[in-house]
């Protein structure tokens, strides 16, 4: 594949991923049942805003959709036929955080959305199965001890950027230092969508 071709692959994988992530279940349902998330509870389009407004089995039927839209796409490109390991490897990351962007910055919501947790899993599950299923564990644990969903998030996203630039630094070399490095960019992007949940506890703690 010439570099042009593989630019512009690129960049029709970039477009189709992100409009793919752009696609809110939770405001889809939200709007189906009469409400609206942005409005209501957190404010929040995801998963747990979905639970806690419109019910837990709304929330759980969002969360899996979430990961879904993620894991679909980039498990597609990672096997996609024709293509060098190394060059599908590099198309499944570039569409996992295309897919996550959107869902951040749905411009279906005017460029509001989720807080990326459920599709940044969606993603890692289908580049790394194992690391995504150890960081889903420190989030069950985190959730369930503080009885809080977001500290669980942010618990399990704090692992994910240390193992992500341990093993992007070749310290641990679990998986390629490409996929270590987009590890600690995507968790450190989604504990960027939590920094006013981050500031909040640090204020009441410090209290």
């Amino acid at each position: 594949m010439s570099a042009l071709v593989e630019v512009a692959a690129a960049g029709a994988v970039a477009a189709v991923c992100f409009l793919i992530g752009s696609t809110n279940p939770a405001a889809i349902a939200a709007r189906a049942l009469g409400e609206d998330l942005r409005g209501s509870g957190s404010g929040n389009p995801g998963a747990t805003n979905a639970g806690r407004v419109l019910g837990v089995r709304w929330g759980v039927l969002v969360g899996v959709l979430d990961v879904a839209k993620a894991y679909v796409p980039t498990l597609v490109l990672l096997h996609w036929p024709g293509l060098p390991a190394d060059q599908r490897l590099r198309m499944a990351l570039l569409g996992a955080t295309a897919v996550v962007l959107g869902h951040m910055f749905s411009p279906f919501l005017r460029g509001r959305g989720g807080k990326g947790v459920a599709t940044a899993l969606g993603a890692i599950l289908a580049i790394e199965p194992w690391i995504a299923l150890a960081a889903f564990a420190v989030f069950v644990a985190v959730a369930v001890v503080l009885k809080r969903v977001g500290r669980g998030s942010v618990a399990a996203c704090g692992a994910l950027l240390l193992f992500g630039l341990l093993d992007g630094l070749g310290v641990l070399g679990l998986a390629p230092r490409l996929v270590g490095w987009w590890l600690a960019g995507l968790s450190l992007l989604v504990l960027l969508r939590h920094r006013r949940n981050i500031e909040a506890w640090v204020r009441r703690t410090m209290a």
